[in-house]
């Protein structure tokens, strides 16, 4: 049997000499397919400020291939790009080129990309004001990309909460679904429900029947008392330390009967499943957080999920930019068998 470190490593090679013949993206892909393909993936660049000035970037251009090394397949680029359009909503040229490195990076390293829109607290507390801002964007963005590899995939907008209630969301993100099918119709594309992505709020999702090229993504924290731990935003637990997680067979199993919940929905609805966000604040011991991140990414995988890790920088993380190295207890956690 081929390691899997090879199957990753061959499978890289591959997807890198397809991109290097230049931006086609080949027809219609099975989103099941794309979903494997997705495999195991990280979060990065959302709070960097290489979108404000490449001179003072933390996130290198080596580090994609580091990533690819490390035993990742994909990347989801969270992008926070209101503030960088002009008055009338048009992105500026430095913050489009900032972008087409990071996807050219990211493509030839033999990483799937996922396009983020992150801008959920923006339109959370204004869906109405900020509605132009959002289908804005993918009025440029899908064009844009037109012409990427079939592993550039598109996701409309992370965790809609707030005033994005749930109804609000089932009739707004047709409309950015639409606008990308006018020069994307073969592109997969990345949708979640309302209630910051939540996976008990599949159920209110409302999905157009006739469009199969779609990942259903969901995001899991649970048990926020540890997750979020010291997490200055998080008012009920800023102020919590010591909560430790020890993996119990009752702490698998509450992990185990969500996701199989979610699992159920899925199937019945023929749709594949990303567990776009998880992870435990640094603030929490890390022990107990190697132990939540293995038992996450495991049983997500158990069911044929593929998933990104909440981060690769800033906070949760996974690699340390100051020194230099990876986080080894939460490397191993995420990559190991």
């Amino acid at each position: 049997m081929i390691p899997r470190w090879k199957r990753v490593f061959l499978a890289g090679l591959l997807l890198a000499a397809a991109a290097a013949v230049g931006w086609s993206n080949g027809g219609p892909a099975d989103p099941f397919e794309q979903n494997r393909r997705l495999g195991r993936g990280v979060n990065i660049l959302g709070y960097d400020p290489i979108w404000e000035d490449a001179s003072l970037a933390r996130f290198k251009d080596r580090y994609f291939k580091m990533i690819r090394e490390g035993g990742f397949d994909s990347v989801r680029i969270n992008l926070h790009p209101f503030r960088h359009m002009d008055a009338a909503h048009k992105l500026s040229d430095a913050w489009l080129a900032t972008l087409d490195r990071a996807v050219r990076g990211a493509t030839e390293a033999g990483l799937m990309v996922i396009l983020d829109l992150h801008e959920f607290n923006a339109v959370a507390e204004d869906p109405a004001g900020k509605k132009p801002m959002f289908l804005a964007f993918w009025r440029q963005i899908a064009p844009r990309y037109k012409d990427a590899p079939s592993s550039v995939l598109f996701e409309i907008l992370n965790e809609p909460a707030m005033k994005f209630t749930a109804p609000l969301w089932n009739d707004t993100f047709p409309e950015a679904l639409a606008i990308i099918r006018e020069t994307n119709p073969d592109r997969t594309v990345v949708i979640g429900p309302a209630n910051w992505n939540s996976l008990f709020s599949l159920g209110s999702l409302r999905l157009p029947p006739d469009d199969r090229n779609i990942i259903v993504t969901v995001h899991y924290y649970n048990p926020f008392r540890f997750t979020h731990q010291g997490a200055a935003w998080t008012p009920m637990f800023k102020d919590l330390s010591g909560i430790v997680w020890l993996g119990t067979d009752a702490d698998r199993a509450a992990i185990r009967k969500d996701f199989e919940s979610a699992q159920k929905w899925a199937e019945a609805e023929n749709r594949p499943l990303l567990l776009g966000e998880f992870g435990a604040y640094d603030k929490a011991e890390m022990a107990s957080r190697a132990r939540y991140t293995s038992a996450i990414a495991r049983t997500a995988e158990s069911l044929g999920w593929s998933w990104a890790y909440w981060q690769f920088d800033s906070d949760f993380v996974l690699y340390d930019i100051d020194k230099e190295q990876w986080v080894a207890p939460i490397l191993e956690a995420l990559t190991g068998e």
